[in-house]
């Protein structure tokens, strides 16, 4: 029987505090819960609405921002919506704009997630997630890694091969430092038994800009959600090696299934300003659960393979710092630098 000490008593509570980070980002059943919700009605919320998404253009949360709105307008919340991208650094420094300018804003609204979260983690920015308050967590997503067409590699006893033999020489594109796509090349190198530490990742503030890194040859991996893969993997440009879901999933195999105990999902949610009125937060609330019972936003969860996955109030609150307590602990598990 091994002896118990202090640091086997901190490596036992940081890999439990690690499995419940994966359990926590697989949205089991959360699917079925939303879609059995109502129609909801509600009031107008604003005659224009600004929608804050921290990230360029073309990326998860500018499609989820944008979806969003196009949802509030159909449900009648909003007449119209503004869109404001301020792209960089995990989200970051889209939420310290959003905070320095729309803290007290009752009708202007910030896109984040798990991302975010992992990039606080990371980076430890002066402005973080207690400068806002969530509204509502919508969609969960999962990650696909994909590798240029002419790559050798072509299932994940390849990929595991190749990065037990030479992590260094397998540079990794995703987005941005700290978030779920550099977590989650952490947990796919610790799965091959290579050192996390000499993992090299490039992040990229899009989906768009990863295709082309691997495109280009400057990344031999690319991990991102299906959306943002699905039109170069249907191009021939990119081969999908497997997703992180628990079993397949857009006609693709799950890691799980090939061997790989590599299972995570990422989540999207919206955010207004820590200086909003309860009230108005909950105007928001019903204004945005309306929009996701929208068919405009149904078809789009659709289109984009996107798992709904709400959740709101005290539940959501709760959530995110279990989330932001175990992405701080993956930060250190698996040695990731900003």
């Amino acid at each position: 029987m091994t002896a118990s000490t202090p640091e086997n008593t901190q490596r036992r509570m940081v890999l439990a505090r690690a499995a419940a980070f994966a359990a926590l980002a697989t949205p089991l059943g959360s699917t079925a819960l939303a879609q059995a919700r109502p129609p909801a009605k509600v009031a107008k919320l604003a005659g224009t609405l600004r929608i804050v998404i921290p990230a360029n253009a073309g990326g998860g949360w500018d499609q989820t921002g944008r979806a969003l709105g196009a949802a509030l307008v159909g449900a009648g919340a909003v007449d119209q919506v503004e869109y404001e991208n301020v792209g960089g650094k995990g989200g970051t420094i889209g939420l310290a704009r959003y905070a320095e300018k729309y803290a007290g804003d009752p009708n202007t609204l910030l896109m984040g997630g798990m991302v975010m979260v992992g990039a606080v983690a990371l980076q430890k920015p002066a402005v973080d997630l207690t400068h806002i308050q969530p509204i509502a967590r919508l969609t969960s997503d999962y990650l696909v890694a994909a590798v240029p067409a002419s790559s050798s590699i072509r299932s994940a006893k390849d990929l595991v091969a190749a990065m037990k033999a030479d992590l260094p020489a397998l540079p990794v594109a995703g987005g941005s430092a700290g978030g779920v796509d550099h977590i989650y090349a952490g947990v796919l190198a610790r799965a091959a038994k290579a050192n996390p530490e000499t993992l090299v990742y490039r992040p990229f503030a899009g989906g768009n800009e990863v295709v082309d890194a691997l495109v280009t040859g400057k990344a031999a991996l690319g991990l991102s959600g299906y959306s943002e893969f699905s039109e170069a993997i249907a191009a021939g440009k990119l081969r999908a090696i497997g997703v992180s879901a628990r079993r397949s999933v857009f006609g693709l195999p799950a890691f799980r299934e090939q061997g790989i105990d590599a299972v995570m999902a990422n989540w999207r949610g919206v955010f207004t300003g820590k200086g909003v009125s309860a009230a108005r937060l909950a105007e928001m609330v019903a204004a945005v659960e309306a929009a996701t019972a929208h068919e405009s936003w149904v078809r789009t969860l659709k289109t984009n393979k996107w798992e709904a996955s709400w959740l709101t109030g005290k539940d959501l609150t709760e959530f995110m710092e279990l989330d932001l307590t175990t992405a701080r602990v993956m930060v250190y598990l698996l040695k990731l630098k900003a």
